[in-house]
């Protein structure tokens, strides 16, 4: 079976065709959308880190201190919007380097915080930044790469969030107790650097150029999510597709290591050594999605995975072994994460490229506003009803996820870019 690349003309172009110099273009989008990545996971998973120590030293009850990571993905909501519709209009690589200097900015800006306040002001700009990079950096390598790899490429760009968040779990523990907070806030600025990089070594991708060569209509291209009934059913189904993502990934994520130190009195380095196990597990799920998703296609990859994740929330809570613990976060992480990169070939397929980067966005950081509350949600009904619950709580949401990807989602492997 051969597969295609799409061209402005709606013919389709073989793989062959593909050229050297195509193929440096596209490395060079895949390594600056993944770097964009790689810094956004490093940060959220270092905040997760210092929620205890920053609200200690501020004085913060527990709702402050997780209100932060609300705030920031917040944030991004607001950003996704509005730097995705400015990607689909004025370009892609100018508008993620826009996004990589405003996440930087203000995520250095956190370490002059003197209060709650004005930390919470910081972290929502700096989540407006972080909001922008997911979906341009997903539709700037979908365009970049044939079609017959877009699931691939797409998954690499989430192995660059696990590696940030990888990085940051190594680190935060031998630099938190040497530099405190601040300073790891401080370390944040130094994606600013890569921005110049990115904004100096990357073009459009040609489908962009070509599609958008002639005037833009006067309709935004949020109009575009909903312009008929197909349309807004398919956009209903990845808002529900995303929340789940980002509620199991960030009750897993921010809530469990707390819930590791109070059940089984893990310390920082214990916590850090069972993250850093899970996202390596997470790494693995993601590599091996992007595989699966290509050769198999959408449907079935991320049919597998989902029901892979409910079956292991649950056989997670039953774990009470330290190494079970550790090889069972592994597991977990495999399945409730490793769908992450398929999210952005998925899209690309099903929205045109006036409104690729602006569905990306709005979608995946509705899920992740929604997923932001998972942390909270899960902590208040571990505390109301008991641990058990809570996971079988999260377990029903990827049989939802199920449900409305049979029902709301078309399977458009290899399809071309309109």
């Amino acid at each position: 079976m051969s597969h295609f690349q799409s061209t402005a003309d709606g013919a389709a172009i073989p793989d062959s065709n593909f050229t050297p110099a195509k193929e440096r273009e596209a490395r060079k989008a895949l390594l600056g959308s993944a770097l964009g990545y790689a810094m956004d996971g490093f940060d959220l998973l270092i905040l997760g880190f210092m929620l205890r120590v920053i609200s200690s030293d501020l004085g913060f009850g527990p709702a402050q201190g997780a209100s932060l990571v609300t705030a920031t993905l917040i944030g991004a909501v607001i950003g996704g919007i509005v730097f995705g519709m400015l990607s689909d209009r004025i370009g892609r690589v100018r508008v993620l380097t826009w996004t990589i200097v405003l996440f930087a900015i203000f995520t250095g800006m956190c370490a002059l915080a003197q209060g709650y306040w004005d930390l919470l002001i910081y972290r929502t700009i700096a989540g407006i930044g972080l909001g922008g990079e997911f979906g341009i950096g997903m539709a700037l390598v979908a365009e970049a790469w044939p079609a017959s790899k877009r699931a691939r490429v797409s998954s690499y760009v989430g192995l660059g969030w696990q590696l940030g968040v990888l990085a940051a779990a190594i680190v935060t523990p031998i630099l938190l107790p040497v530099i405190g907070w601040r300073g790891m806030f401080a370390i944040g600025i130094l994606p600013a650097i890569a921005a110049y990089f990115i904004r100096h070594n990357l073009h459009e991708p040609d489908v962009f150029v070509e599609r958008t060569a002639t005037p833009p209509t006067t309709s935004l291209p949020i109009n575009l999510l909903v312009k008929d009934a197909e349309t807004t059913k398919i956009s209903i189904g990845m808002v529900i597709l995303c929340s789940v993502q980002n509620f199991g990934y960030y009750g897993v994520m921010i809530w469990l290591p707390n819930y590791l130190s109070s059940r089984f009195g893990f310390g920082l380095a214990q916590s850090a050594t069972w993250t850093a196990v899970t996202i390596a597990g997470m790494a693995v799920g993601i590599y091996c999605f992007g595989q699966l998703a290509d050769r198999l296609g959408r449907r079935p990859a991320f049919i597998t995975y989902m029901l892979g994740a409910a079956i292991m929330v649950v056989v997670y809570s039953k774990l009470t072994d330290p190494t079970a613990l550790l090889i069972g976060g592994a597991v977990m992480g495999l399945f409730v994460n490793g769908m992450l990169g398929g999210y952005g070939a998925l899209m690309s397929e099903l929205y045109p490229t006036t409104a690729r980067a602006t569905a990306q966005n709005v979608l995946f950081n509705v899920g992740r506003a929604v997923g932001g509350l998972g942390p909270i949600a899960v902590s208040a009904v571990a505390a109301a009803y008991g641990f058990d619950t809570a996971i079988a709580l999260l377990a029903l949401l990827y049989i939802v996820d199920i449900l409305a990807f049979l029902f709301l989602i078309p399977d458009r492997r290899g399809a071309e870019l309109t």
